[in-house]
């Protein structure tokens, strides 16, 4: 029955130390079968080159490992093959630190990105990193380019814009004293149905006495300059067109500005494209209802400064848009009207690096609009990198102001930047495998809306240093049927075995079988492998830890007996199913250890005298004493006493050590009961225990008792509740008192009201018989006078 549980268990953790490798051990997964192609499995995976590191029965591919696995096999560190990447900056010119009004530079002077050009040497699996610094630099040029929708509804629009060379001039020049602007102006396709074709609607398009100029898609009216008056005086000579449907050709305008810079007159600076309009757009598609099919080709097609085939290619879609406006450096502020806003911030969201303003009815406010659209695109700054070679991924960290860090989609940008401040960005380059050609490839990341950008070159480390040592037709390799190189044979097409000594073709003859089959059995290679060219080669675990060995792989290294869940008990190593102890360790799975300094108690004498050491643990001869070194006396005087502080504290929390609790009693188990009834008898136990019975500083008294169980773990069984004496009942006490006083009180009243009628019925008595004794005289009194006086009035007559 243990011998089945041990093997299920065992079986058990096998199966999920497996399974739990099965997918992180890249290196044994990816059967390398040289050493090439073992170090692009993974960051990790190391190539043995030693060329006795193969035991008997182990293929080719087990000399890819993870590093750690490879030392512990007995491969010396300096026959591991395990590059690593490097980074190199070969350009590193600082940013520019300048203020307005300081000595003019050339655009091409100033630098607003650290480092410009460097060199990354990528291993499979282990990223390369470099920090990148970008600052916004003061006074740095500006183009804007000004694009303007002169169908008919934008007339009263086209009055304002005439003076907004110089107007914008001055105010640009507060941000910049290179400032330069250009002017374009689109209608829409000159085909129908987006125009009148007829030909009188062809010469002036608008109705009743409007004098209008004939349709055009797209016309570059001014070059970019610094002459602001010049500006004024071209577009006061434009004038107004018109065209049949509501959406205006726009795109079209828009990718020709940007294709077309040297027409335009673009230089490498900040690159502003203003679209102003009062109508929503073509794209894509629309061209169908002309009948032009032809995708737009992203090309410049302008003569004389008109773009001439509108006719011939569709409009472009916005995807298109988006990879011109961010392959030429343009940053795009959308000024529309209201009306069409909510348009136009979907658009926005879809081109990065652009903006959309509120556009008045007669575009009165088209400066203001400018320059905050401009102010809100220059203080953020969004990295962007060219397409990377398959298998390379890149990540950004953003370290912007205010110690803000950023990862993922969010940490190639930095928003709130003021001229003059820093921001830095960590950026990390990784290669999974190697490119089909393994040559080097160039990648750049760049600023969105910024011409300069980084240089990156990306090494592939796609061979080992000794492949460079490598011996083609080597002798080694069964008469020159293969290449040596790393202590391998790396064989030729057609040719299989360790040194490449069969062809393909032979490799499964019923002959070389019976080399391989242990004792004429039935079983090839124990199961445990394949027959290749007479010889067993045995197969891989997915644990990277265990392996098949042996002529016919009947032995392994990780069937022997466990202890503690461990192989061999963690002190020995597993060699064909048995376990080779450690030096001091014994036993089938080197568990029974030698040593005896753990069985020496504190009077120096192996196991206190009272017992004998076997395998490292002391087997006590008498019973009454226990514990790992048999120092311990359960039921010796004493011991209740010894660990009352700490059971109080630890049950009740109070006592001299509550304080000190968790330090100074931590040393047993606590168990609670609820009655001592409950507490365990020393009859139920298989290990000596005391009964302890203690009183605490309230005359409380608790109970419980102390052992040490058959796994030397100290053991405290205490009852819950303590017994404490029975304290005085105060309500009747209460009750009592007040009862008292009022009794007292109503006896006193009693007695005074006794009292006081008795002394009055003794007065009245006396002065009943006093008045007995009075002799009175009932005589009148001689000084007694009536209170009535009569008076007669004299002339009364009686009448």
């Amino acid at each position: 029955m243990n011998l089945k549980l041990l093997f299920i268990s065992t079986f058990l953790g096998v199966f999920c130390y497996s399974n739990a490798q099965k997918e992180g051990n890249e290196c044994i997964n990816a059967n390398a079968k040289y050493c090439g192609e073992c170090i692009q499995a993974g960051a990790k995976c190391g190539w043995c080159k030693d060329p006795n590191f193969l035991k008997q029965g182990e293929t080719v591919s087990t000399r890819c490992d993870e590093l750690q696995s490879l030392i512990k096999r007995g491969c010396a560190e300096a026959e591991i093959e395990n590059p690593h990447g490097t980074h190199k900056i070969i350009k590193d010119k600082p940013v520019t630190n300048r203020s307005k009004g300081a000595e003019k530079l050339k655009p091409e002077d100033i630098t607003q990105i650290q480092p410009q050009k460097l060199s990354l040497t990528l291993r499979s699996g282990e990223p390369q990193s470099f920090n990148l610094k970008f600052k916004r630099a003061e006074d740095y040029p500006i183009d804007l380019y000004y694009l303007m929708d002169l169908s008919y509804s934008m007339k009263d629009d086209l009055e304002n814009v005439k003076n907004l060379g110089t107007s914008l001039r001055v105010e640009m020049s507060k941000i910049t004293s290179d400032f330069r602007i250009g002017f374009g102006s689109f209608v829409e396709k000159t085909v129908m149905p987006y125009i009148s074709t007829t030909p009188a609607k062809l010469l002036n398009p608008c109705t009743g006495d409007q004098n209008c100029t004939s349709p055009f898609s797209y016309k570059n009216v001014l070059k970019l300059t610094e002459d602001g008056k010049k500006f004024n005086t071209l577009v006061g000579q434009q004038h107004i067109s018109g065209n049949l449907d509501s959406p205006e050709g726009g795109f079209d305008a828009i990718m020709q500005v940007a294709v077309c810079g040297e027409q335009i007159g673009w230089r490498n600076v900040t690159r502003l494209l203003v679209f102003s309009t009062d109508a929503g757009f073509h794209f894509a598609g629309d061209g169908k209802l002309g009948g032009i099919v032809l995708p737009n080709d992203g090309k410049c097609h302008l003569e004389n400064n008109v773009y001439t085939m509108s006719h011939y290619y569709d409009y472009p879609s916005i995807a298109h848009l988006v990879q011109k406006l961010s392959d030429n450096n343009i940053q795009t502020i959308f000024a529309v009207t209201e009306e069409f806003q909510p348009v136009y911030q979907e658009l926005k969201n879809l081109i990065p690096k652009s903006a959309v303003g509120t556009l008045s009815a007669n575009s009165s406010n088209v400066i203001n609009l400018i320059i905050d659209a401009y102010n809100s695109l220059s203080s953020e700054v969004i990295l962007e990198n060219s397409k990377l070679p398959e298998g390379v991924t890149i990540a950004y960290t953003s370290h912007c102001k205010n110690g803000v860090v950023s990862e993922g989609e969010n940490g190639r940008k930095c928003s709130n930047i003021s001229i003059g401040d820093e921001v830095m960005f960590s950026i990390s380059v990784t290669s999974k495998g190697c490119p089909k050609q393994g040559k080097p490839e160039t990648i750049k990341i760049k600023p969105l809306g910024f011409t300069e950008e980084v240089e990156i070159t990306l090494n592939f480390i796609c061979e080992c240093e000794c492949h460079k040592e490598g011996v083609k037709n080597s002798p080694k390799c069964h008469f020159g049927n293969g290449t040596y190189e790393c202590g391998a044979c790396k064989c030729n097409e057609g040719r299989v075995g360790r040194k490449c000594e069969c062809s393909s073709n032979d490799v499964a003859t019923e002959d070389m079988d019976r080399t391989c089959r242990k004792d004429n059995g039935t079983d090839i290679c124990s199961n445990n492998g394949d027959c290749v060219c007479g010889t067993c080669e045995c197969k891989k675990r997915d644990n990277p830890e265990e392996r098949y060995s042996g002529p016919y792989c009947e032995c392994d290294n990780f069937n022997c007996d466990r202890s503690g869940n461990k192989l061999c008990g963690g002190h020995g190593r597993c060699e064909c199913r048995v376990c080779i102890c450690d030096p001091m360790w014994t036993g089938s799975a080197c568990d029974c250890s030698l040593d005896n300094s753990t069985c020496m108690a504190t009077n120096k004498q192996i196991c206190n005298g009272r017992g004998t050491c076997e395998c490292g643990i002391c087997k006590c001869t008498n019973p009454k004493f226990q514990g790992p070194t048999c120092e311990t006396c359960p039921t010796c005087p004493g011991v209740c006493v010894e660990h009352k502080e700490c059971v109080q504290c630890r049950a009740f929390g109070t006592g001299e050590k509550k304080d000190t609790c968790e330090q100074d009693c931590s040393y047993f188990h606590l168990i609670k009961v609820k009655d001592r009834d409950k507490l365990p008898q020393p009859n139920d136990a298989s290990y000596p225990l005391m009964h302890c019975k203690e009183r605490d500083t309230n005359d409380c008294w608790f109970y419980y008792t102390y052992a040490v169980n058959n796994n030397t773990e100290k053991e405290v069984h205490v009852v819950e509740t303590q017994d404490c004496p029975a304290g005085p009942d105060i309500i009747p006490i209460v009750a009592g008192v007040v009862a008292g006083i009022v009794l007292i009180g109503l006896a006193l009243l009693l007695i005074w009201k006794l009292l006081m009628i008795i002394h009055d019925r003794r007065e009245f008595a006396k002065f009943e018989k006093e008045k007995m004794n009075a002799k009175w005289d009932t005589g009148e009194n001689p000084i007694y006078k009536s209170a009535v006086t009569t008076v007669v009035n004299p002339k009364y007559e009686g009448k």
